[in-house]
């Protein structure tokens, strides 16, 4: 497979997916979305049982591409939000269990991301936040859906709300982690978590992961398409393109109301 975005790595039954663009801060565009699509397809056929998904540098993903996003109509915002929606669904309902291994900024679509794995482990580094709200614009790859779930309504709409950052240590208290640790410890200790995981039956962990969804966890495609449209609709109004176009040039918004 040649892979521009990613780095993978097979160890026995499961794999290490690495976000490989460090200079970029591992900002996810549709590219990175669709290269990630054919890996998770890859890792069915390989039966692979357990997946940790970290970013190379001091990022876990820094975010989606804003620039990509400034340059949408509506109809291409809901075209990227779906996308974005579809794949992380992919994440959610592959039969392998997916730990992400957060090294570092989590904001935005790297965030959802790390929502969409089954486990969260963090570095003490790590920090988490749904800052889109600050751009003029709602999250757009299931965070409205999949955050409210882990960290119950109250924390997340506050989160989404003011689009602050907030730390591993609240991540913790919060339950969206399960462990904080040092960063050199990160990496080993998820690998020594998948390592474990693979060692179970393939086909039990993904009737276990099934039925922790259908407990009322999980999101389904429907909730994302919901997440879609109310996203494009965000590209409908005059703040959200100025919010955008504000983040790109590097100056504060001015929003109107409008």
């Amino acid at each position: 497979m040649n892979l521009q975005c990613f780095k993978v790595t097979i160890q026995d039954q499961w794999a290490l997916l690495e976000m490989a663009r460090p200079e970029k801060l591992n900002v996810i565009d549709e590219g990175m979305l669709l290269e990630l699509e054919t890996i998770l397809k890859g890792f069915r056929e390989q039966k692979i049982k357990a997946v940790v998904i970290t970013g190379q540098g001091k990022a876990f993903a820094a975010g989606a591409d804003v620039a990509a996003m400034a340059a949408m109509d509506c109809k291409q915002a809901e075209q990227f939000s779906s996308l974005g929606n579809r794949v992380f669904q992919g994440i959610e309902d592959h039969p392998a269990i997916f730990i992400a291994a957060v090294n570092g900024y989590a904001l935005g679509g790297g965030c959802e991301l790390a929502l969409a794995c089954d486990l969260r482990l963090a570095s003490e580094k790590a920090s988490f936040g749904q800052p889109e709200i600050n751009l003029g614009i709602i999250p757009g790859f299931g965070g409205t859906q999949r955050l409210p779930r882990i960290v119950g309504a109250a924390k997340a709409k506050e989160w989404i709300f003011t689009g602050q950052r907030f730390s591993a240590q609240e991540a913790l208290e919060a339950g969206l982690v399960s462990r904080v640790l040092e960063p050199e410890q990160l990496l080993p200790e998820a690998q020594k978590l998948a390592e474990e995981v693979a060692k179970k039956s393939g086909p039990i962990l993904a009737l276990a992961k099934q039925a922790v969804s259908g407990s009322g966890m999980g999101v389904t495609p429907a909730h994302g398409q919901q997440e879609a449209t109310l996203f494009a609709k965000c590209l409908a109004t005059e703040d959200g393109p100025e919010g955008l176009k504000a983040f790109v040039e590097k100056r504060q918004p001015v929003f109107n109301d409008r």
